[in-house]
This record gives structure tokens, C-alpha cells and sequence, in this order.
């Protein structure tokens, strides 16, 4: 099938790598989980490349064997609240878990972040493994509870986030009149996990409501994702395994009669690019000799710009991706994929060369919602 979009790039720019010893690499800084000035670096870089967002991941609790950068990193809100008085047009995502995060709370801090970023900003509801009980009170909850709670919290949030007409702050300092009462709406939510009453008390994004993602591959996952959210992140281990989740994905949205083209499936790789095919696997082998005792795969884009372009380019094309994110392993990984795979991408006119609008939505090709009160 074609793609009737231009193809939409992201950058992770979480810390040092995602294997046990990028960090070790002599040109990658190894504090990077916590190191505002290589965020503001990698942010910039990425928006002077018209990236369409910027990603963080999160974890809900660490232990033996997790990676460097999971051990010492910032929060999610915190971080993308400095990055968003650096920048000025990428978007700003983060990644909350709905099996340990309020949802008030949550809806609170994006749309907040939202207004700062001037409407940038998407969230990225997950569903965690049982391992982060420990840190969240939730000891009574078992892996059967995930998705329900899962549904629970994306109804509420986009519920909080539609707590006001777009025209409700009528501000009329004449005649005094701050608010239409009649245009605030209250949530008044009785579920199994959560119980919230509303209002949110900070008025609608200007791009309607945030940017609302999940992530998984399940059959569950896609129903939950193509009910609820804008877009869904799949695992990108394989072309057939992405392209199986992704045909999954088109099929369940025109079932429900949603438009394939306002919706996002983005799928995540560590592209290790060079001028040559050779020059490529050399910066791998960087990486790969520093771990002594587990190998690092190489990445599934890995090679020539040119070869990379063709992998990218057939992805898209084929309906896998509407939307690649780019991890790093190598301290160059962004900056390389930028000089070198980013022009021939423009080039063949797959990837834009400006930013089209102001907010993410805009730039996604995703339209306004209209105020819902659900």
C-alpha cells in the first residue's frame, strides 16, 4: 500500500545509548541521562533538522541488569518543560505509565506544558510490567488490571483535557465577565481505579487537546490504541514483525471507520549510518568491542546513507511507518543521520523541509479535534 503522508521523523534523546556500554565510548558523555546541555544540544539539532518531535522514554523503577542510562535520568515533565524555552517548533513528548501515574495529576502537567510549548506538546500512555508496584503503592494490583485501568485513564485524560470549550475564558474586563460557566464541564468519572470529579482547571490547548499515543502489539493493544488514541508506537525488531502490528493497526481503524491518514504508527530504530557501507559497520564495531561478554545486535538500518534512505523509503511507502523515531547508540547517531540521510530523504521529497504549522498536530497532519465532552 502507499502513504499518502510525508514520512515524520522523532528523536530520542534519552542518555547514553540504549546497551550496557555506549557510555563508554570515548566521544559520548557519560552522564548523559542527566546532562541538560547535551539535551539542549540533541533538541537543537534535531529542530534545525525539522524533526517533528522529540521523545523521552521513561522506566517506573530500576534493578540488576538494567542500562546505564535507566539508573540516573531525568523526569519526563521536568526535562521537556527546559527543553520547551529552548526551542520553538519540535514537539515535545513524554511517556507516562497508566498502571502507576493519576490521571489528574498527569493531565494536569501536559496541558500545562502544552500551553508553555504553545500547543507541542503529546503524551505517551503506556502500560507497565508489574516490577514498579514497589515504588506506587499499587502492591493489590495484578498484570490482569493493566489494560482496564489502561482504558480507565485514557478516558479520563482526554475527558480532563475537554474540560472547556475552546471559547469559555470570555476575559471581558468591562463588564467583568472571566468564564462562561455554562461552557465548563465536568468529568464526573466512576471507575474501577479511579474516581475523578473535575474541572482541570487550565483552559484547552490550541491545538484541542494534546497529542494522546500508546504503545504495544497485542490484539488488545490495537483495539485499546485505535479506540482512544491519535497514533500507537510499535516494536520495530523486524520489517515482518512491525509490518504485521501495523496491518493490525489499518485494518482495526477502518473497521471503526477512522481515517488511516489521522492517525500515527511510529516505530523506533538506532540507525548506525556512514558514506559507505564500510564506514557504517565501523562505527558498529566502535560500540561492539567495548562489551566483552554480550554482543550488541546490529541495527536493522545499518550501512550506506543511501542504503539506509532505501530501507526508510520502502518502510514507508509500505504503510509500516507514518513515523520513525531515531534512537542513539552511537555518540553520532542523530548528527550522522541528520547529515547524511536526512537530504536524501528531502531530496525524494518523502521528508518535508520546513515546518508547516506552529503546533505538533499541525505539523503531524493531524487535525483539530472539536471540543467533545465525553
Amino acid at each position: 500500500m502507499g502513504n499518502k503522508k510525508k514520512l515524520k521523523l522523532a528523536a530520542i534523546i534519552d542518555g547514553p545509548g540504549w546497551n550496557h556500554t555506549s557510555w563508554q565510548h570515548p566521544d559520548m558523555p557519560s552522564d548523559a541521562g542527566e546532562n541538560i546541555d547535551f539535551y539542549v544540544q540533541q533538541a537543537k539539532l534535531a529542530e534545525d533538522a525539522k524533526f517533528e518531535s522529540l521523545f523521552l522514554i521513561d522506566v517506573s523503577h530500576v534493578g540488576p541488569g538494567n542500562i546505564p542510562h535507566y539508573l540516573s535520568m531525568f523526569e519526563g515533565v521536568s526535562i521537556m518543560s527546559a527543553l520547551a524555552m529552548k526551542t520553538e517548533r519540535i514537539g515535545l513528548s513524554i511517556t507516562a505509565s497508566s498502571s502507576y501515574t493519576d490521571p489528574y495529576n498527569i493531565a494536569r502537567q501536559v496541558l500545562s506544558l502544552d500551553k508553555i510549548s504553545r500547543g507541542r506538546v503529546s503524551l505517551n500512555a503506556i502500560t507497565s510490567n508489574p516490577g514498579g508496584m514497589v515504588n506506587f503503592s499499587r502492591g493489590h494490583l495484578s498484570k490482569a488490571d493493566q489494560y482496564p485501568m489502561h482504558i480507565e485513564f485514557l478516558e479520563i485524560i482526554r475527558n480532563l483535557w475537554d474540560t472547556y470549550e475552546d471559547d469559555a475564558f470570555v476575559r471581558d474586563k468591562e463588564n467583568g465577565i472571566f468564564l462562561n460557566p455554562h461552557k465548563m464541564h465536568l468529568t464526573n468519572y466512576r471507575g474501577k481505579y479511579f474516581s475523578v470529579e473535575g474541572p482541570l482547571n487550565i483552559s484547552r490547548s490550541v491545538q484541542g487537546r494534546p497529542v494522546l499515543y500508546t504503545a504495544g502489539s497485542s490484539p488488545t493493544f490495537v483495539d485499546i490504541a485505535t479506540t482512544y488514541t491519535d497514533g500507537a508506537f510499535i516494536g520495530g525488531f523486524s520489517m515482518e514483525e512491525t509490518k504485521h502490528t501495523a496491518m493490525a493497526l489499518r485494518r482495526k481503524l477502518d473497521e471503526k471507520q477512522r481515517n488511516q491518514d489521522n492517525f500515527i504508527i511510529a516505530t523506533s530504530q538506532n540507525p548506525i549510518v556512514g558514506r559507505t557501507d564500510a564506514e557504517a559497520h565501523q562505527k558498529y564495531m566502535e560500540l561492539a568491542v567495548l562489551n566483552r561478554y554480550q554482543r550488541i545486535a546490529p541495527p536493522l538500518f545499518l550501512g550506506s546513507a543511501e542504503s539506509v534512505a532505501d530501507e526508510i523509503q520502502e518502510w514507508h511507502e509500505q504503510g509500516i511507518m507514518d513515523m520513525l523515531i531515531i534512537k542513539q547508540d552511537h555518540p553520532y547517531g542523530l548528527r550522522d543521520f541528520i547529515e547524511l540521510v536526512v537530504p536524501i530523504l528531502q531530496e525524494r521529497e518523502i521528508f518535508h523541509t520546513e515546518y508547516e504549522e506552529t503546533t505538533l498536530r499541525g505539523n503531524l497532519e493531524l487535525p483539530k479535534p472539536a471540543f467533545r465532552n465525553f
